[in-house]
């Protein structure tokens, strides 16, 4: 099921499981909102009774969006301003879509399954659980300490006289002769 609701002046298409970026809204991380500005919602081809419907979001964080630059000229009057802005956002994962729950994905059991099997199923797990931030979200990724590659040997280094002789300096130029004064 779908619904677009509208909240911050704009208007939105969700369903189950979308995540958002709609302007600030009061709460922190992890609290459940109502948007109950429900315009459509239907299933499919399906128009249901919007009035009836109701969509359950959940905060994921509270971020500021992209930098906006703002810059003012008058012509001829020396006149420049410039400054920054980032408006403050609220990022949403929506829950419910009138009766509809969004589905978590479940980590398969590995009990049965050998133990080959067992890695890429746990890495499908965490695939199921990366979380990307909306576009201009500051995060700060994680990176996992990487082990050192092995040293390599070095070329043998070949003796100073089969070395290649060094480039000569390009010879000066003689400077031009005066013409001489006539008297």
């Amino acid at each position: 099921m779908f619904a677009v609701v509208r909240t911050g002046g704009k208007q939105y298409r969700v369903a189950a499981g979308d995540k958002i970026a709609v302007e600030k809204l009061a709460g922190d991380a992890g609290d459940t909102i109502k948007l109950g500005d429900v315009l459509l919602a239907g299933d499919g081809d399906k128009l249901a009774d919007a009035a009836k419907v109701v969509v359950s979001a959940e905060i994921i964080a509270q971020a500021k969006s992209e930098k906006v630059t703002v810059f003012k000229k008058r012509r001829r009057h020396n006149y420049r301003r410039k400054a920054g802005h980032r408006q403050q956002m609220t990022l949403l994962r929506i829950v419910q879509v009138g009766d509809t729950k969004a589905e978590k994905k479940a980590a398969p059991t590995t009990e049965a399954a050998p133990k080959t099997e067992a890695a890429p199923a746990a890495a499908a797990s965490h695939e199921a659980e990366r979380v990307e931030p909306a576009k201009g979200v500051d995060v700060k990724k994680e990176t996992k300490a990487k082990k050192a590659a092995p040293v390599k040997d070095a070329a043998p280094s070949k003796p100073a006289d089969e070395k290649a002789p060094a480039k000569k300096a390009p010879a000066k130029k003689p400077a031009a002769a005066k013409p001489a004064a006539k008297k």
